[in-house]
């Protein structure tokens, strides 16, 4: 039994997620899996881990580079509409509340992008299963640096860390993945508290007070990223003095803005 396996089945005590536990030495994409998993009527909470995925993805159609020593997991879940809008903070803070009870410094790229010291060690990708055009499943996907030198692939060489290179030592995948379903389940309970979520996101988020670019597709615009309104957008303050509302892109720091 993979040591990731019995370590959560020894110490997991969530009511449902990572209940159902599917681990996989090697997968194309964990949200592959699960989708046919939720599309054959998985329970919520169904978890499925890779030891590595040959065909990760991330965010805006990019790859994610998943060797051994990560955490490549996705989760299933079936929420009523209202809580749908709130995934992207809940897994971000999933994940940063994970990171910080290891005693690491780490801030949210809105939406769910984890970065420590400006460097990425998490990334996000939340898909969704429709009937009848509305969500009838959620899958939360998550990879997260943990036990190898991001130095050695030129992809993210300087763009990424690792926990390990935080720490300075190696630690268990078992215990991140426990950290990051406990959590989850925990602010998942929530959901119906909408404001609070918000609030506890933006709090975290690095992107707050900084002057940002926002990339979508071809078009990109520039301004104070000021406040996540009440749908989880990000609100920007254009150079106008206008604002607009963000609902998708990627938001990149501008150098000397904070």
């Amino acid at each position: 039994m993979p040591d990731i396996v019995s370590y959560l089945e020894n110490n997991l005590t969530t009511s449902f997620i990572g209940k159902e536990l599917h681990y996989l030495p090697v997968a194309s994409s964990t949200q592959d899996v699960a989708r046919e998993m939720a599309d054959r009527g998985a329970p919520e909470g169904t978890a499925v881990i890779a030891g590595t995925q040959q065909s990760g993805r991330g965010r805006l159609g990019r790859s994610w580079l998943s060797p051994r020593g990560g955490l490549a997991t996705s989760i299933i879940l079936r929420p009523a509409m209202p809580a749908v809008h709130l995934l992207p903070a809940i897994s971000a803070l999933a994940v940063f509340r994970t990171i910080k009870g290891l005693g690491i410094a780490a801030g949210i790229k809105w939406p769910n992008d984890i970065l420590i010291g400006g460097r990425k060690v998490c990334g996000i990708l939340i898909e969704h299963g429709l009937t009848d055009g509305i969500v009838s499943y959620s899958i939360i996907g998550i990879g997260i640096n943990i036990n190898f030198d991001t130095g050695l692939y030129p992809e993210i060489a300087g763009l990424a860390t690792s926990l390990s290179a935080q720490l300075g030592h190696e630690l268990p995948v078992g215990q991140v993945a426990l950290g990051v379903y406990t959590e989850l389940e925990d602010l998942y309970l929530q959901t119906e508290k909408p404001a609070a979520i918000i609030s506890q996101w933006a709090a975290g988020m690095d992107t707050i007070g900084r002057r940002v670019k926002v990339q979508s597709g071809n078009s990109a615009i520039e301004g104070l990223a000021e406040s996540i309104n009440g749908s989880g957008h990000l609100v920007l303050r254009l150079d106008d003095g206008s604002t607009q509302e963000i609902l998708a892109g990627d938001v990149l720091p501008i150098p000397g803005s904070g």
